[in-house]
């Protein structure tokens, strides 16, 4: 019987999302045991002072209510400090982007991993999550994980986000064009390159794209631009360790 007369509604069809080329079996490739060899020459590290001002300048700027962090990265699986709750948002006006240099945690000074920030354009899906009691605590807790050297080069900043049928403001970390290991926009395969062979005492460049896309899902959230990545790192790592 033909399906458009007999009564019943036509099945769509299902959509299988297909697997990210970037698995596990070949992230493991990539690591390797790397001793920290604590901070970079000629860096400046921040201070029990520097945290504290930051931190307070945060609280100061904070809008009233709960503080309110904006994840979009490792901080949807490892955040420093408590929080809780968790709801999508989408903050305008900025993306996930590989734009900065590191030569510690994912990199080393031999073989500089890259790391991911917010930059200028776009839009960024994320979650947002309250910083719990002690908010100051907790907040000081953040900063001393996403900021290690001055100047900084990824900044806090209250940002405008939108989840469904609110805006409000959130906390995220954005980069400063104006430092110098800001990288800007790279090719992707350049950065493919880069997160296939660099790691640090943290993990590999590749782990740390392959988690954040792992936590994206989770949440229901497909960036493409990560999408295409995972696929071209995927490449890099067979072509480098077959």
């Amino acid at each position: 019987m033909n399906k458009a007369m007999s009564g019943k509604p036509a099945r769509k069809p299902t959509t299988r999302k297909a697997p990210m080329a970037l698995t596990e079996a070949l992230v493991a490739r990539t690591l390797r045991a790397v001793e920290d060899a604590g901070p970079v020459p000629g860096m400046v590290t921040m201070t029990d002072a520097d945290y504290a001002r930051f931190r307070d300048e945060v609280l100061a700027t904070a809008p009233a209510g709960p503080l309110n962090l904006f994840a979009y990265g490792s901080l949807l699986w490892k955040p420093a400090g408590e929080v809780r709750g968790g709801a999508r948002a989408v903050a305008t006006g900025w993306h996930r982007s590989f734009c900065f240099t590191v030569q510690r945690f994912r990199g080393t000074v031999e073989q500089p991993g890259l790391m991911m920030a917010l930059d200028r354009g776009g839009q960024c899906q994320g979650m947002v999550f309250e910083i719990a009691e002690p908010v100051a605590a907790n907040l000081e807790a953040l900063l001393r994980r996403e900021m290690t050297i001055l100047p900084a080069v990824n900044v806090p900043r209250w940002l405008q986000v939108k989840t469904e049928g609110d805006v409000s403001r959130a906390l995220g970390f954005v980069v400063d064009p104006g430092n110098p290991r800001y990288a800007g926009k790279l090719d992707k395969r350049a950065i493919a390159a880069t997160l296939a062979r660099a790691a640090g005492h943290w993990g590999s460049g590749a782990e740390y794209l392959f988690e954040t896309i792992r936590h994206l899902d989770a949440c229901g959230i497909r960036d493409r631009n990560l999408w295409q990545l995972q696929e071209l790192v995927a490449e890099e790592i067979e072509r480098e360790r077959p």
